[in-house]
Order: structure tokens, then C-alpha cells, then sequence
């Protein structure tokens, strides 16, 4: 009968420093093993080996008992003193919203704490809560600590099972993997997820004929210019939520876009027409700090451009799918199609990566309206 091994951690200071304890029954396997291991001592006071606490030292002794013994991380965390020095952060009210009726267990307030001190947005912070909190709630009774591979692989067989979308799944593994290996510091391995295959879906565009409709069949001065300045620039819908009357740089003929997708400035594109439209705009409705701004000043709402499109996308007589992205997407597309390099069509859309501004080569007909069928090279009867 094969003997299973275990070897519970333990979170030790000693003399102001801090070790990773190593308690384990007797066992001969276990001890011939550790006893090469680097900076391995014994605490009389403890009655306890350790080791320094790093990441490597974690590494190396999940690889040396691999298949041997089972390392317990369960008491490391428990066993560590709390920190009452650092102000616990005020997203209560994000995770109040996060939570539906029927949960009953909360996010730990050290993923808060993380979230919080590598300044994940708000709308980032949110997705991630309530990932996980529908992953900790799955496992009602169960300590997360407790949780194995077997368990995340089962509940990742249960989101497949709801025919959640790929982004979902996705999502989830990231809560999951955020948890155990950022906030608890686990080896990167410890939960080896397999993710799911993408569907590669093409954008949706509109032709520069349906865009000139949208626009000029819109009316009212403020959705106007609205929907001028997204496709003007190609802005994503938070961008422009967040655009201020100072980011617009007349005498340049640019848009600044501040602390966009991934915290990075940018500058964009502020066409004639635009600029033009966009201080008849200023004239009339004098906004004071943002470039949009709602009834009761402060930000436009997401939800009421998104009105404002689908109105203008029905004044146009559009049937097929489209959104205030779909105006970013047939910036980039139409560039393309004029000649403009990929690189500067990927700097002012803010790609991190130029493989996402390719996507737009496969949606472009410039290129395929040169490209001759076959079948019409051939001397047949129709």
C-alpha cells in the first residue's frame, strides 16, 4: 500500500525574520531528502525544521516531494500574524453590488487588499469579485485553502455545463489563479488551469457610407458630436466617459486619451469636422469638466451612449449587430483601407499587441475587392 506523505507548512519569525516551518510525522524518506536542502535549520523553541521564506525555497520543495508528499499550505496563512498597520480598503460598497441574494460567502478582504494596492479599476475590481465569489460559493462548506485542482477542474466542468461564454471561463481562471497565486503567493504552477479555446469572432464594421448616415441623421448637437468624436478617434466607450474639455488639444488637432486600457496615455486623432462640430457643442451646452457630461454634471453614463448610438444606428435604417465599439472598430478598418500602416493605426488605437490591430486586415474589403474568384476566369455559360 502506497504511504501517503504529508508535510504541513508552517509561517515562523524568528529573531525579526520570517521562515517557512516544516512539520511532518517521522519518516525516514522525508528526512533524507531535506537534509541537502539549503539554509535548513531546527528551532528548539518551535520544535520545527525550517527554511527561509521565499519563493524559490516554496518552488523547490513543492518539485523535491512531488508524487512523495502532499505539502500543506492551510496553516502557512492562518499561522500569519495580521497586519493592523495597513488601512483595510474601503470597497464594501463594490462588493455589496457584486453580491447576488443567494450567495453566502464574500470575498476575502486580502483580495480587496491586492486589488486595491495594484490599482485594478473599478469596473476590472468588480468582475473579478464577483468571479470569485461565485467560485467560493460553489464550495460552500470547504475551507479555500482546501480546495485542490480536482475541485477548480470540477467547477470549471460546471461553468461548461451552463454553456457560460469562453470570456466567463476565462474570467473565472483569472479570479481563481489571482487568489492563490498573487494574493497568497503560490507557486505559478500550484493550479495548472487549462483554458479554454477561443472562438476568434471578426469585428463588426459599418461601411463609411452606414457611418456618414449615423452621424448626420443624428439631430440633437450633443449626440452629434458624441458620436463624431468616437469614430473621429476611435475611443472606447470608458475613454470617452472619462474624456475632460482640457483633453482636447484644438491647436494640435489631437485628443488626449489619459489612463486608458492597461493606465496608458495616448493621443488620437481630431479631425476638422470634429473640432468644428465639437465647439458649436461647447457653445451651446457649456459643460464644465468633463467633454460629456450628464443632466446633473459629472460623467456621462455608459448606458446612455450606448441609447445614443442604437438610436442613431435605427434613424440610419441599420438592421445588422452593432455598438459604440463597433464605431472604434470602423476607425481602425477604414484607416487600413485608406493606406495607413498597421503601427500607427495600433498607437492610436492603444493596442498593447499589433496582432489585435491585424484583426482588422480580415475585415477590411479593400483587399478583397482586387482579388478575382476563379470561377470567372473560366469561359462557362449562365
Amino acid at each position: 500500500m502506497k504511504t501517503t506523505r504529508f508535510i504541513t507548512l508552517r509561517h515562523l519569525v524568528i529573531d525579526s525574520k520570517i521562515y517557512i516551518g516544516l512539520q511532518y510525522q517521522a519518516d525516514q524518506v522525508i528526512d533524507l531528502l531535506l537534509k541537502d536542502f539549503p539554509e535548513l535549520s531546527f528551532s528548539e523553541e518551535h520544535k520545527l525544521w525550517h527554511i527561509p521564506n521565499n519563493k524559490q525555497n516554496i518552488d523547490k520543495l513543492l518539485s523535491m516531494f512531488k508524487g512523495i508528499a502532499w505539502i500543506n499550505f492551510k496553516y502557512f496563512y492562518k499561522d500569519k500574524p495580521i497586519d493592523t498597520s495597513r488601512p483595510v480598503p474601503d470597497l464594501s460598497e463594490l462588493r455589496k453590488k457584486s453580491l447576488r441574494s443567494v450567495k453566502t460567502r464574500k470575498c476575502p478582504a486580502e483580495f480587496l487588499d491586492k486589488l486595491e494596492v495594484i490599482r485594478y479599476r473599478p469596473n476590472s475590481a468588480r468582475v473579478y469579485i464577483n468571479a470569485f465569489e461565485n467560485f467560493i460559493n460553489y464550495f460552500p462548506n470547504k475551507e479555500l485553502l482546501e480546495i485542490n485542482e480536482i475541485d477548480i477542474n470540477n467547477y470549471m466542468k460546471y461553468l461548461v455545463g451552463k454553456k457560460v461564454a469562453v470570456s466567463t471561463q476565462q474570467t473565472a481562471i483569472n479570479a481563481i489563479k489571482f487568489y492563490y497565486e498573487q494574493v497568497l503567493g503560490l507557486p505559478n504552477r500550484f493550479y495548472n488551469l487549462e483554458r479554454p479555446r477561443s472562438h476568434s469572432a471578426l469585428p463588426n464594421v459599418f461601411s463609411e457610407e452606414e457611418m456618414a448616415r449615423i452621424i448626420d441623421g443624428t439631430e440633437n448637437l450633443k449626440h452629434k458630436a458624441l458620436l463624431a468624436i468616437i469614430y473621429s478617434g476611435g475611443l472606447r466607450i470608458s475613454e470617452l466617459i472619462n474624456l475632460k474639455i482640457s483633453d482636447i488639444r484644438s491647436d494640435r488637432k489631437q485628443i488626449m486619451i489619459r489612463d486608458a486600457k492597461g493606465g496608458k496615455d495616448r493621443t488620437t486623432l481630431l479631425a476638422d469636422s470634429t473640432l468644428h462640430l465639437l465647439r458649436k457643442y461647447y457653445l451651446e451646452y457649456r459643460p464644465k469638466e468633463y467633454l460629456f457630461e450628464g443632466q446633473s454634471g459629472g460623467c456621462y453614463s455608459a448606458k446612455s451612449i450606448q441609447n445614443v448610438v442604437k438610436a442613431a444606428m435605427s434613424r440610419a435604417h441599420i438592421n445588422k449587430p452593432g455598438s459604440t465599439h463597433t464605431l472604434r472598430h470602423s476607425f481602425g478598418t477604414h484607416l487600413l483601407e485608406k493606406g495607413t500602416d498597421l503601427r500607427y493605426i495600433q498607437t492610436l488605437m492603444g493596442h498593447a499587441s499589433s496582432k489585435t490591430t491585424e484583426i482588422y486586415t480580415r475585415v477590411s474589403t479593400k483587399v478583397l475587392k482586387n482579388i478575382i474568384s476563379p470561377i470567372d476566369r473560366l469561359n462557362i455559360r449562365l
